[in-house]
């Protein structure tokens, strides 16, 4: 079905296709060419990042944090349910065991205050998830991680350019992950980023990134040959994503400013609808930046969601409900958990609702989504 307001377009810049077309006249298509090297640069200036390294997705990233973190079968991860299935993968694939911890009401971020209650002697990793763009409490988790000797990976794919205490997400545990999806804020396809606190993890992860072997460092002339290593797997992007993702992270503030006035036009026209008790607004903390990754609104029950997604779609616009709970899924059951254990998590799940965002949307589509959703719960607040 074509939906005359869809759910995502991916924002193009315009250069894009020129530095593409260098890459090809370079006869440099595969990774860690200029265009890669220009992206850590840029990423790290911007982000006061210590380390980065490009990846094939956020996923790849993960994926990459996990190795580092020496899992063993049996070990254990915190972390939340309410979340895409590739943050807890990550940590499954090193044989290790999810432990689920419920969500906050306001961000809908990991609760902090359930984290310290969830620890056992095998527990190795907490692994917070920035939702929406939105920092959990990170001094909080660092500091329980400190104190427990536990590692923290920053699952930051929604999180590109968001804030906490005047700091960057991603640079605040000792590895993060981000995503350059058509999706999210800045995009090259597929695509993501590593990120690594310390030099000594970073090295490795150049190790771990190459398929286990030091070529990077055969071609910076520091070997003279490559072999072998360690565990790793083929987690470099192609010249190619990096050289559109360049075209992206040059825009940056751009694509921002665009968001963040979609982001205050939805607001601004649903106040009066929160004001009524007939949702809920996202809810972002002073201590936090949002980077204006999407925008969700919270109904009173499944319901009423249903109902509601049914009548935008009719109204030819695409708004989407978000996560199925890792923990009642049937991979989750498999580890033990059962519906009923995370109660704000299933609640949560049930009445949130992701409106179409995405950086060039009109004035009139923004206007066309807040009236059609205005409309549906005043409609049914009348007739119930």
């Amino acid at each position: 079905m074509t939906y005359r307001i869809p759910f995502n377009k991916p924002y193009v810049i315009g250069t894009e296709i020129g530095y593409i077309t260098q890459c090809l006249a370079a006869a440099k298509l595969s990774g860690d060419g200029p265009f890669t090297q220009l992206c850590h640069k840029l990423l790290q200036e911007s982000f006061r990042a210590p380390h980065v390294l490009l990846t094939t997705s956020c996923t790849s990233a993960l994926e990459m944090a996990a190795l580092l973190c020496d899992l063993e079968p049996g070990d254990e991860v915190i972390l939340p349910s309410f979340t895409f299935v590739s943050t807890a993968n990550a940590f499954v694939l090193r044989g290790a065991k999810p432990v689920f911890v419920d969500i906050r009401r306001d961000t809908l971020n990991i609760d902090e205050k359930l984290i310290e209650q969830a620890i056992t002697p095998r527990t190795r990793v907490i692994a917070p998830v920035h939702y929406a763009g939105v920092a959990c409490e990170m001094d909080v988790i660092n500091e329980i991680a400190a104190r427990r000797g536990l590692r923290v990976v920053e699952d930051a794919a929604q999180a590109v350019g968001a804030t906490y205490k005047g700091e960057f997400l991603g640079t605040l545990g000792d590895f993060a992950a981000y995503s350059f999806h058509e999706t999210k804020n800045f995009v090259c396809g597929e695509g993501g980023a590593f990120l690594a606190a310390s030099r000594r993890d970073f090295e490795r992860a150049e190790i771990v990134r190459e398929k286990g072997t030091n070529r990077s460092q055969f071609f910076r002339g520091q070997v003279d040959k490559y072999t072998w290593v360690d565990v790793g797997s083929s987690y470099l992007p192609s010249e190619i994503l990096a050289a559109f993702l360049y075209a992206q992270l040059e825009h940056m503030p751009e694509i921002a400013r665009l968001r963040r006035h979609i982001y205050e036009r939805y607001y601004a026209g649903l106040q009066p609808l929160a004001d009524r008790g007939l949702l809920t607004l996202p809810i972002v903390p002073p201590d936090c930046g949002t980077n204006h990754h999407l925008f969700h609104v919270l109904v009173g029950d499944l319901d009423t969601r249903t109902a509601l997604l049914e009548h935008l779609k009719r109204a030819g616009i695409l708004a989407t409900f978000h996560y199925v709970p890792l923990h009642t899924s049937p991979v989750g059951v498999r580890f033990g958990h059962r519906e009923g254990m995370l109660p704000i998590t299933e609640s949560v799940s049930d009445r949130l609702l992701r409106l179409p965002f995405y950086a060039g949307m009109s004035e009139e589509d923004i206007a066309t989504v807040v009236d059609e959703l205005s409309g549906f719960l005043l409609d049914r607040r009348v007739h119930g």
